[in-house]
């Protein structure tokens, strides 16, 4: 149940009450409550916000030269000219943190108020500072809000009013600032939520414009220069990335990504010409010249030569094997790849879609990378089951699945209790209902309930992501795009030998473990090549060679009949339909070890 909008004396009187007994008891009814504001009140009690004061640090010198500022501009001088003189309303432009970086109001009384409590150019109204209130909040849910009297979390704000929306950058999707318009509370009402939609957008098409002129520069030079060039050139700024077939064939995604990281780099003056190492061991020179578009940094253009091809590392990725199936992924196991590409394929239909694999096989990753790639101006969220310690999380689960738009990942439902489970099964229904949001599920191998089976028959397709080891050639490609990713990518590399031992390991965790592990490595080895003996103890074989798929596969379930029969190798043998030399056979030759055992090794 939603409550609507507190418009009478006696309706504001009880969203008192019930803030009141929020902060004093620690809970009240859902049903007294928007769901929107109650889960904002849950988050701002986490994040210790005081109720009765507003204490906040001032920022003297925001950056108020931003296409975001230089759009929105003209757009509130218009609308304070047509509402000048005539109503009690203050245009607020905000940062993504939340910062007040412009505040027009006509009304001085209205003025006197807002300074009071801080909300003044340089003030940052987080959520997480502030407690619930329109800026914060929406920035918090990225969505419109409207917080509405004693809706507010501090007591100050008691007597305003406000109605905020995210403004989005319009080619990269990502959240830029907020628009918020705040007025007296008896001077509210729906059309305020309205207003500050209709101007949020008018500033999203002002700032396409800007951008649009800077893109369209950009793009000129980075044609021109492919036009001029045989080599590898690449177009880049904050929003968007362009290369040429000659970098994406040659280039593996960790050099890719350590050349955009150099070009951002050389972007602070007009010009600059350096020689940098790569992480495969290739050596280049990068030219990197500025784009100008009305006076302003468009971007840079990159043409790339090689001095010296790859050769210096003892493992070395090559460019066009290691290309990323999607964006942040590589692998090239027919196995991974077709559960990435079909994952895709289902998403782009529309359809919802359960994943299923074990733990840290790159399940979530594979979504966050489709949703980049297909939605990615969309709001990605994840509600894990996990974190479902109390009412608070279906509050805030509700609230997501009844998004206007975005993706909405469940992981770890098998942890759910059978109540909450049920519950979630009715939000989620209610959400297959609006079809606003995109759900998709995340569940472990074999692991179901009655009830949790109720809950994925409204997901039409499962896809299954294979774990590490039924794709283990991908160990040479994972490790140095990992340790790129920790930061040592072109400092350290890995030699034939440990390698061998990496892909060797059975892997159960997965890619989790393999970063891990690679964490840990880093730990005592910082540069240079990691030898054998720095792999810790975990990875240092069960398997005393590598397996092939189906010898992978014969081993994962040998060790599950094992698990299922407490360890009992003869009834494991019988469930196998295996004489009992076979199984001890096949322990001894796959490294099979018990859960024990395992535990032991690792510690």
């Amino acid at each position: 149940m939603q409550r609507s909008l507190p418009s009478a004396p006696s309706a504001d009187a009880s969203l008192a009450e019930t803030r009141l007994q929020f902060l004093t008891a620690g809970s009240v009814e859902p049903s007294q409550v928007r769901d929107a504001i109650l889960a904002s009140w849950w988050r701002s009690r986490q994040s210790n916000v005081a109720a009765d004061h507003i204490d906040l640090q001032y920022n003297r010198d925001p950056d108020l030269d931003t296409p975001l500022i230089r759009s929105a501009e003209p757009v509130l001088r218009h609308l304070a000219e047509q509402l000048d003189g005539g109503h009690a309303l203050s245009i607020i432009l905000t940062d993504p943190s939340g910062m007040v970086l412009t505040r027009l109001t006509a009304d001085a009384a209205l003025e006197r108020r807002l300074d009071a409590v801080h909300l003044v150019p340089g003030m940052s109204y987080a959520e997480d500072r502030v407690g619930t209130n329109g800026i914060g909040t929406a920035l918090e849910s990225g969505r419109p809000m409207h917080v509405f009297g004693h809706e507010h979390y501090a007591e100050s704000l008691d007597e305003l009013a406000c109605a905020a929306v995210p403004i989005r950058h319009p080619i990269s999707g990502k959240t830029v600032g907020a628009l918020d318009l705040t007025c007296w509370r008896k001077d509210a009402g729906p059309l305020l939520v309205t207003l500050a939609k209709t101007t949020a957008e008018q500033v999203r098409q002002a700032l396409l414009t800007e951008t649009g002129m800077r893109e369209i520069e950009l793009l000129h030079e980075y044609l021109r220069a492919c036009r001029r060039s045989a080599g590898m050139v690449f177009g880049l700024n904050n929003d968007v990335v362009m290369m040429n077939e000659t970098a994406r064939s040659t280039l593996s995604p960790a050099d890719q990504d350590a050349l955009l990281r150099y070009a951002a780099d050389g972007m602070t003056g007009r010009q600059e010409s350096v020689e940098v190492d790569l992480p495969t061991g290739m050596r280049v020179r990068m030219h990197t010249r500025v784009v100008t578009s009305a006076g302003r940094v468009a971007g840079g253009v990159v043409d790339v030569k090689v001095v010296e091809p790859g050769g210096g590392s003892a493992v070395e990725l090559a460019g066009p094997a290691a290309r990323m199936i999607l964006p942040g992924l590589i692998g090239t196991g027919m196995l991974w790849r077709r559960a990435c590409v079909e994952v895709e394929r289902v998403c782009r239909t529309g359809d919802w879609l359960v994943v299923e694999g074990e733990e840290g096989s790159g399940r979530l990753s594979i979504l966050r990378a489709v949703h980049q790639r297909t939605h990615a101006a969309g709001r990605f969220t994840v509600l894990d089951g996990a974190e479902a310690r109390d009412a608070r999380w279906l509050v805030e689960a509700r609230r997501s699945l009844s998004a206007e738009d975005g993706t909405v990942v469940l992981r770890h439902l098998e942890v759910l209790d059978q109540a909450t489970l049920r519950s979630l099964s009715g939000a989620v229904a209610k959400a297959a209902e609006e079809r606003a949001v995109r759900v998709l599920a995340i569940v472990r191998s074999g692991e179901s309930t009655a009830e949790l089976a109720r809950l994925l028959r409204m997901f039409p397709t499962t896809v299954g992501v294979p774990p590490l080891r039924h794709h283990i050639e991908d160990v040479q490609l994972l490790v140095p795009f990992l340790l790129m990713r920790l930061g040592h990518g072109g400092q350290l590399t890995c030699s034939s030998e440990a390698m061998q031992l990496l892909m060797r390991f059975s892997w159960p965790g997965n890619v989790g473990q393999l970063l891990d592990v690679l964490r840990r490595v880093v730990q005592t080895r910082r540069t240079g090549v990691i030898q054998a003996s720095d792999i810790p103890a975990e990875a240092q074989t069960l398997s005393r060679r590598r397996l092939s798929t189906l010898e992978s596969m014969e081993r994962d379930a040998i060790v599950r009949v094992l698990i299922d029969s407490g360890g009992n190798k003869t009834r494991a043998a019988r469930a196998l339909g295996l004489s009992r030399a076979t199984i001890y056979r096949k322990i001894h030759e796959y490294g099979v070890v018990t859960p024990a055992e395992v535990k032991a090794l690792s510690r």
